[in-house]
């Protein structure tokens, strides 16, 4: 009662809005995929029209591109709207701006893939993020001041480090810091009580196989673990059932989208769609923030490729949300070869190439540190059999352009805590 209390007492003094927003999202749970629809386009014309009034970028730039706010007429109008990059919000970051109507948080992007964002965030929209993931978590029945442990490294300062530490307190939170034997088995101690877990799906791996190893008591009463910011490799899940008798879900987003999607208890991940618009183009992930008006995002290159599920599918769970079929990769990472570039995006393939047609199922990081040449790092200690399927995969993506090294049963690295499955230093 006493996190209860205190989670209560920080949604009204931070995000005042979130509980009427979270109650609505519960309600538009179980709406029809036309209602869904509907809202969508709504909020769509309001943000379109919101944009262009309130900031100097959007009126410009549909100016440029003869398009007006009176122009979309339907859904299909939304390709008469230019997209927007990553280097339009950095280079016209004060122009994106709207004149702060109310409170407003400052968000910043890690920058893994270049250089950091920041930008605010006002306060509906940042209720409305986190209502979404508590949604998510209400699946599976997790209340989010429930005990829980976090797996998100840093490295701060001391003092940033003490408040880190009062802020997991308040928020009935304990993270793992590292994976030496002290704290690791205070960790597992504490994971008796803990209801849910999430962070970097690496380290909740990581973390599994230890406890697996070990004669360390197993929790009992684990009802989510949420992944995200990584990949979750399909050899990740075994591991992870046995540790903590549950799977890895997922929730997929980023800084300036918020929630995107998030993976229901029959597997698949539904889009936030009154939260988020996505498209598909060129298996390029197309999102609109359909509520954050300090900052519009309208037909933002997020730099994600996807593979959205056909309209048709539906999922048992009942909810008529869109189902985002897969995250393949990041857009923007290439692969040099001896005479020709490739997209990252390769790798993708040849892995699930062989967990589906051959059923090897491995954890991968590649690096590249001259033209021509990987090194190719895999987890798992592999069969002769298995090196001659991947290098049949390697030829059939690259020819004999790129030559590797393999080395297996190897420990994949990692930077602060973040696994990369490609690193390269050109």
């Amino acid at each position: 009662m006493l996190y209860k209390a205190i989670y209560k007492i920080g949604v009204a003094v931070r995000n005042p809005s979130m509980i009427k927003i979270f109650s609505f999202l519960k309600e538009s749970d179980k709406w029809s995929e036309k209602r869904l629809m509907d809202y969508q386009f709504e909020r769509l014309k309001f943000m379109v029209d919101f944009a262009y009034g309130n900031t100097t970028y959007y009126k410009e730039k549909f100016d440029n591109a003869k398009f007006s706010p009176s122009d979309l007429i339907n859904m299909e109008d939304l390709t008469k709207i230019p997209f927007l990059d990553k280097t339009d919000v950095l280079t016209h970051n004060t122009q994106i701006h709207t004149p702060a109507t109310s409170k407003t948080f400052t968000a910043i992007t890690s920058g893994s893939t270049g250089e950091s964002l920041a930008f605010k965030r006002d306060e509906h929209a940042d209720s409305f993020n986190r209502a979404s993931a508590f949604r998510g978590y209400s699946w599976y029945g997790v209340k989010p001041w429930e005990k829980n442990g976090y797996f998100w490294g840093f490295n701060f300062s001391f003092s940033k480090r003490i408040k880190t530490r009062f802020l997991d307190t308040l928020q009935n939170r304990f993270r793992l810091f590292s994976y030496r034997e002290e704290p690791l088995h205070s960790f597992v101690k504490k994971l008796k009580k803990t209801k849910y877990l999430h962070g970097y799906s690496s380290m909740i791996y990581q973390t599994a196989k230890l406890i697996n190893r070990s004669n360390m008591s197993k929790p009992a009463h684990i009802k989510m673990i949420k992944g995200t910011s990584e990949k979750i490799f399909d050899n990740y899940q075994e591991e992870v059932k046995k540790a903590f008798g549950t799977k890895i879900v997922s929730e997929y987003g980023a800084t300036e989208s918020g929630v995107i999607a998030f993976e229901c208890p029959e597997g698949n991940m539904h889009i936030n769609m009154e939260g988020v618009l996505v498209e598909e183009i060129e298996n390029e992930i197309v999102v609109t923030n359909l509520q954050m008006t300090s900052f519009p995002l309208i037909r933002y290159k997020l730099g994600d490729y996807i593979q959205l599920a056909p309209e048709s599918k539906q999922c048992k769970c009942g909810r008529k949300h869109r189902i985002l079929e897969e995250v393949t990769g990041r857009i923007g990472e290439t692969i040099y070869g001896r005479t020709t570039e490739y997209p990252s995006l390769y790798f993708y393939y040849i892995f699930k190439n062989l967990s589906n047609t051959h059923n090897i199922k491995l954890n991968y990081q590649i690096v590249q540190n001259e033209r021509g040449k990987l090194e190719v790092r895999i987890e798992q200690m592999m069969l002769e059999s298995e090196k001659e399927k991947l290098k049949e995969e390697f030829l059939a993506y690259f020819n004999n352009d790129i030559a590797y090294s393999l080395k297996d049963d190897c420990t994949l690295q990692t930077s602060n805590s973040k696994l990369k499955s490609f690193i390269s230093h050109l």
